[in-house]
């Protein structure tokens, strides 16, 4: 059985969760906590010395520490439906889009939460390795955010899902980066109506509610 680690309210799991759900693999779950740090822990150090969630337990116990690589791997063993795209024009724009989506949005919000919540001051990068923020991180990080709302409604007039029309990676991982902005007070809002549009209609999807 593929294992997943996981933490329900971090949004890199997230991600992994919405993938294992849209194509219907079966799988046990390991909550890790986050918040009490249970991840530089001695017993998660010997399953992932990275300190970071998610990580994926194949069933022939291969692991797999990160979002990229189990997306990769899901993608290969459960090709259906296809996530990454078909055709290489397809699978070009998907992996344009989610790059963007990732590094635009998700790392956004990332840079901005961990470099101002005085919960994380010495931990604005996650990882085993504790490092000190940086304050005007913080500020570009919701600067940053903002433009990926601007650039995200632009990109959605008239389409229904980011890339390739159809529903892939990149909407998964914009997804999670538009609901997780909320921990730095930023919300969709009615100068971005096609954005409100898409979250809306991907709340219809099952996997959205994970």
């Amino acid at each position: 059985m593929i294992t997943l680690y996981d933490c329900s309210t971090a949004p890199s799991p997230r991600r992994a969760r919405i993938l294992l759900a849209e194509k219907g693999v079966a799988h046990d779950t390991v909550q890790i906590d986050l918040r009490n740090g249970e991840q530089l822990g001695e017993a998660y150090r010997r399953i992932n010395p990275l300190c970071t969630v998610p990580a994926l337990r194949t069933e022939d116990g291969l692991l797999l520490t990160d979002n990229a690589a189990i997306t990769a791997y899901l993608e290969a063993r459960f090709p259906q439906p296809p996530l990454l795209g078909e055709t290489p024009a397809e699978k070009a724009e998907i992996a344009s889009w989610h790059w963007r989506a990732e590094f635009e949005g998700l790392l956004a919000v990332a840079e901005a939460l961990r470099n101002g919540s005085p919960a994380m001051a010495q931990r604005a990068l996650p990882g085993p390795v504790d490092y000190a923020q940086i304050p005007e991180l913080a500020a570009r990080g919701l600067a940053r955010a903002q433009q990926f709302f601007a650039t995200l409604d632009e990109r959605l007039a008239g389409r229904e899902y980011i890339a390739a029309g159809r529903f892939s990676l990149a909407d998964i991982t914009a997804v999670v980066a538009v609901d997780f902005a909320r921990v730095i007070k930023l919300r969709p809002g009615e100068q971005q109506p096609n954005l409100l549009r898409w979250r809306t209609a991907l709340a219809q999807r099952p996997s959205l509610a994970l």
